[in-house]
């Protein structure tokens, strides 16, 4: 894949974010699609506003490119692939692995222009998930999640949620623990049970990290009878700047649940979230009922989520009143606004 220069590349046409939030984020991994939806492919995504062309090699090997032609602006991911080339679907040329235009039907003979080449981008496949990074700056690592290799683990991939909101909004959604008893009591939230104890943020390499316990259990409200009494359930948010977090819930007999909510910003207000699920417990319970009580979680946050205003996370805290349960997104207000994110986030 070749290499990009932060102050080289040109944003997308329409870009919904300032040039200074885009190129500050197009630095860091983002998933844009599943690895099973590659058979081979192409298949289209989006990220950050640029419309990307995903298809697999025959070694096996991930290619994502601009999902234009640049004879004439048709999207390739309408086209097929032959070998290792991507064909477009309107005159027929063909693009190698590398984005380099190797053949033009109508003139088979004649010199390739060095201006017929696709901008491609850095590919990962970690944790059943397509992950892109647009600009190159440097190692950047990907959230760790080493639960998904583990064979003492279950792994679950439900299908993603897109939602009309910022990814900055999601993830503080995803963060937040005062709105259990009441944004999910139809889920696993306790009415009864609505304060928010105290709880510890610590800063990490990569975000940080809140440890919280309290007596709401994350067992569905019908199963309620499997909360031990008095049983402190601890949860572990780990996060993974700028829109990657990892929960970990700490269940009876030693039993852990570990979720992945992997936010790609589709564009400044648009959001398609990755859900990888490990657990180490309950193995051979049916699968479907599994997918079905995250869909039902995701579905009670989307709710709220996509009704917030200001659309964009205000990374000024004077914007918003805090209460003391706000720690983990005040501190994630904070890191967003360190990394040089500014009026996307603040209009």
């Amino acid at each position: 894949m070749e290499h990009h220069d932060a102050a080289a590349v040109p944003l997308p046409p329409h870009c919904t974010f300032t040039p200074s939030d885009w190129r500050s984020l197009a630095v860091f991994w983002y998933p844009v699609a599943f690895s099973r939806e590659l058979n081979p492919g192409p298949v289209a995504a989006q990220l950050l506003d640029q419309s990307l062309v995903l298809y697999r090699l025959q070694s096996g090997a991930v290619t994502a490119a601009q999902d234009r032609c640049p004879h004439r602006g048709v999207s390739l991911s309408r086209g097929w692939l032959e070998g290792e080339d991507l064909v477009c679907p309107y005159h027929g040329l063909r693009y190698g692995p590398r984005g380099h235009c190797v053949s033009i039907p109508s003139h088979p003979e004649a010199t390739i222009s060095a201006r017929l080449k696709l901008p491609t981008y850095a590919v990962q496949e970690r944790y059943g998930l397509v992950w892109v990074r647009l600009l190159e700056d440097g190692p950047r690592p990907l959230p760790e999640f080493p639960e998904w290799d583990d064979p003492d683990y279950l792994q679950v991939l439900p299908d993603s949620v897109t939602l009309k909101a910022s990814a900055g909004r999601q993830v503080e959604g995803f963060l937040d623990v005062s709105h259990f008893a009441f944004v999910h009591r139809q889920s696993f939230g306790q009415g009864s049970s609505p304060e928010v104890p105290d709880y510890p943020v610590t800063p990490t390499a990569t975000g940080f990290r809140a440890d919280y316990i309290s007596t709401v259990s994350n067992y569905p409200v019908h199963l309620n009878h499997l909360n031990p009494p008095g049983f402190q359930w601890r949860r572990l948010f780990e996060v993974f700047l700028p829109f990657s977090a990892r929960l970990t819930v700490f269940f009876p007999d030693q039993g852990q649940l570990h979720i992945l909510n992997a936010a790609c910003p589709l564009s400044a207000r648009q959001t398609r979230v990755f859900v990888p699920i490990c657990r180490n417990f309950d193995r051979d319970a049916p699968l479907q009922d599994t997918l079905d009580f995250n869909h039902q979680i995701f579905a009670e946050d989307q709710q709220i989520v996509e009704q917030q205003y200001p659309l964009d996370l205000p990374l000024t805290l004077s914007q918003e009143v805090h209460i003391r349960a706000d720690r983990s997104s005040i501190c994630y207000r904070q890191q967003l606004a360190a990394l040089g994110l500014g009026q996307n986030y603040t209009a």
